[in-house]
Parts: C-alpha cells; structure tokens; sequence
C-alpha cells in the first residue's frame, strides 16, 4: 500500500479511548433552563451567555474536593460518674434517753401554759394541767453566759432567720477565728432550726437547732436549745404572752 494511502488509513479509522479522552472537550453550562443542562461541544465554542467549565480527569476532580485523609487516633473512653457527690457525714445524734420528751408528774403551782426552764438539769416543762407537764431536754447557755429570770413570749417564729449580735460576732471572731455571718436566712442549716420563741425584748430564744447531740450541754450563748421536732411540738401549743421561767 502507498504511502499516501497508508497516511489516509491512518486519519479514517477512530483514535483508541486513550487516545480519544486525553484531551477532553470544554463542559459548557445552558444559561437557558429548558435546554440540557451539560452540553459537551467537542471543542466548539460556547453559547452566548453559556459558562465553560475546562474538565479534569476524575482522580485529579476528587483529590481536589475531597479533604485529605488524616489517621483516625483511638477514641478515648473515660467513665464518667453521674452519682451525687458525697456529703460529709454530720455526727450521729446520740442524745440520753432522760433528754428525750416525755409526759411527767407536776405538782408546782403555775398554771397551765406556762414554760419552766431547770437549767442545772437541762429541762424545759411545759405545763398542761391536771398534776401534769411536758418534759423535754434541752440544751442551755455555756460557762459565762447562763442566765435566769422571768420573762413571756413576745413573739413565734416559723424557720426564723438568724441575726447574730455585734458583740456575738466579734466574740466569736476573737476567740475562736470564725467569722458570722451578719445575717442567715431561716432553713435546716440554720442554728435556730424550724422554730423560735422570742423572749419579751432579749436576744434570748426557746428555738430548734442544726446540732440536735448538743441537747442536754451547756453549749449556747444564752438560748435555750431543743431538737427541731421537740420545738416544733411546744411551738404548736405555747401562746404569745404565756410566762417563762428560767432558773
């Protein structure tokens, strides 16, 4: 076969897929909606207001786009415990039966309503009436601080707030180091407990407390301590205006 016949054999016959694809055609994008979206023109140029987009082999479009591969580190996995944080257990209450109230003889002559307060043998008595009275242990002022006298409820409180004096303050501040609050809000960590008995125009008080295994010491700064439950109970019977002897 002649040479010329030979170079016209060789432009007749397709080029192989290597050879077709290597040089890709422009993507062109129709500006107009209702024509195909894609229009691969073989190398024509594009329609007015057409958008040609020069195509890369897939491999090289996707080491373009897709975000490089880092080596995923092991999760660590740490317990995480969803149980309530522990609280400092306060000391067990252990209180002498003989502190614990109690229904008793009574054969004074005060009549029904009246409070006693023995401090020597830490009892409070409520009397009721008919040769009888309410006991229950208490605790009262310490060394310096105990006192005696008559005096009447002026007042009740239900989880009363907590004022402690200027001198209280600077007392304690003084000798033992801790600082008072200036003001505490009525609750079960309140020193005054659930309930107060105001006595006539004293800073001293009948009340509850937050340290329930003092009863029956000589632990205050003059008030007279009960259990939460013991107050709450005298409270519900005392009357604003009723005696108070203490001695």
């Amino acid at each position: 076969m002649s040479g010329a016949a030979l170079s016209l054999a060789a432009f007749s016959y397709p080029a192989s897929a290597g050879d077709r694809y290597g040089q890709r055609p422009p993507v062109v994008l129709s500006p107009d909606l209702t024509a195909p979206w894609v229009l691969q023109l073989g190398g024509q140029a594009a329609p007015r207001g057409g958008i040609v987009y020069r195509t890369q082999p897939r491999a090289v479009r996707q080491a373009a786009t897709q975000p490089r591969m880092q080596r995923a580190e092991p999760r660590r996995v740490t317990n995480v415990s969803l149980a309530a944080p522990r609280v400092k257990p306060k000391p067990v209450s252990q209180i002498d039966p003989r502190f614990l109230p109690q229904t008793v003889s009574y054969t004074g002559s005060e009549k029904p309503g009246t409070i006693i307060i023995n401090t020597s043998e830490r009892h409070l008595y409520y009397v009721m009436g008919n040769g009888q009275a309410r006991r229950y242990g208490v605790g009262v002022g310490k060394e310096g601080h105990a006192w005696s006298g008559t005096e009447k409820i002026s007042r009740k409180a239900e989880w009363p707030d907590w004022r402690p004096p200027a001198e209280m303050i600077k007392r304690v501040r003084e000798k033992e180091g801790r600082i008072l609050p200036v003001h505490m809000a009525g609750g079960p960590e309140n020193p005054l407990g659930a309930r107060a008995l105001y006595l006539g125009s004293t800073l001293y008080r009948i009340h509850g407390t937050n340290q329930p295994w003092t009863i029956g010491k000589a632990v205050s700064s003059g008030c007279i301590r009960m259990r939460n439950e013991d107050v709450t109970e005298l409270y519900e019977h005392a009357k604003v205006g009723a005696k108070v002897i203490v001695m």
